[in-house]
């Protein structure tokens, strides 16, 4: 008998920023400004951002070494981003995705509507987790964009 076990999901959140969506992309697009809003703390962040580029962001939750890689697949300055990633953790792949990153003007600020397609593996991650922590990054992200 095997514990070995996927399941599927899709989400979409969206937010409202108070700045241009040439901005809000500019926080995507930075690895010092992304750093900032993304990165795990005291952890390590790389971001090549471009079609085919590589981002990467590892630290410690929870007592276990996290890893996510990315890499990007469209990129449309100030509308659109796509790229597929994978987290791991504790050395076991928990999560494969597919995100849209869509940036729409709304009069002065940014409508930013973000869908992702999941596979989790093995109960290592649970679809509510990954929402809720998406969720969080994006609040980092009018932080970073308030300053």
């Amino acid at each position: 008998m095997t514990d070995n076990f996927v399941k599927h999901t899709t989400f979409t959140l969206e937010r409202t920023y108070d700045v241009s969506p040439a901005k809000v992309f500019a926080a995507w697009s930075d690895p010092t400004a992304k750093a900032r809003w993304f990165a795990a703390p005291d952890g390590e962040h790389e971001l090549d951002f471009r079609v085919g580029g590589r981002e990467s962001n590892h630290g410690i939750l929870g007592g276990n070494r996290i890893s996510f890689e990315a890499c990007y697949h469209d990129i449309k300055p100030g509308e659109r981003i796509v790229y597929s990633g994978t987290l791991s953790g504790g050395g076991e792949l928990a999560t494969v995705s597919i995100t849209t990153v869509e940036f729409e003007a709304v009069g002065d600020g940014t409508k930013l509507v973000l869908t992702e397609q999941d596979t989790f593996l093995d109960g290592q991650e649970e679809p509510e987790w990954r929402r809720q922590g998406t969720g969080d990054w994006l609040d980092k992200l009018g932080t970073e964009l308030g300053r």
